[in-house]
């Protein structure tokens, strides 16, 4: 009797591990690199980064893109959405036609503002020290010139886990300073959504839908935009 037992436990065992089997399987490690250059990746994704792939190619910068070695803070579409609307609002008060396509934007303006998320290098999360918004003077992340000189704030956010400080999960923030005689105040941070995606010619951080204006700072854009039609550019 007990040898019955024993065989049935064990068969249940066995049964249980074979289905078991179906559901979990062994996938290995997870490659984290994209097998393509950052363009590429950007082409990849075109829910979030149609428009930014369409703007990265207008602003004359697809060689960058796909050759040189780019860190690069993504902003997703809705961002270049958000901004096409507060122009063209702009433009019409003003009296300018307004944008229909986004090669309606001379390259020199696009260039300007997406450089400001592109930086030297291939760095990832690990890369970048600490930033603590609330204490600034001891945790202060790191002013980092952006690929056109544009000063630029780049920390590593720890976060509080169970009551705990600095031991839960790190996320990334990018900000961008308007006025560095004031290098500690009214600072636009975006925050990282998803950190290093790795491509052939480095490294992707992408933003979160909460980065509501491509860069950063609306009024400038729609400024320089004027700017260069009164110019006759």
């Amino acid at each position: 009797m007990l040898r019955m037992m024993l065989f049935s436990a064990l068969l249940l065992i066995s049964l249980f591990a074979c289905k078991k089997d179906q559901y979990y399987r062994d996938s290995g490690q997870q490659d984290p690199h994209f097998k393509g250059n950052t363009l590429a990746y950007l082409d990849a994704v075109p829910f979030f980064f149609d428009s930014v792939a369409q703007v990265v190619r207008l602003s004359g910068m697809e060689d960058v893109f796909t050759k040189d070695t780019l860190t690069f803070f993504a902003p997703t579409d809705r961002s270049i959405k958000n901004l096409i609307e507060n122009l063209n609002t702009e433009l019409f008060r003003s009296g300018y036609d307004t944008v229909k396509t986004l090669a309606d934007v001379p390259p020199v303006v696009w260039q300007k503002y997406l450089q400001r998320y592109m930086f030297h290098g291939a760095n990832q999360l690990k890369d970048y020290p600490q930033i603590d918004f609330s204490l600034k003077s001891i945790y202060p992340g790191q002013d980092y010139l952006s690929w056109n000189n544009t000063t630029m704030n780049i920390g590593a956010v720890y976060t509080d886990d169970n009551g705990v400080k600095y031991v839960g999960y790190r996320r990334l923030s990018i900000s961008y300073i308007p006025d560095l005689t004031y290098p500690f105040d009214n600072w636009i941070t975006a925050f990282v959504s998803s950190t290093n995606i790795l491509t052939d010619n480095g490294v992707v951080h992408t933003l979160d839908k909460d980065h509501y204006t491509f860069g950063f700072d609306s009024f400038a854009f729609i400024n320089d935009m004027i700017s260069v039609m009164q110019a006759g550019g």
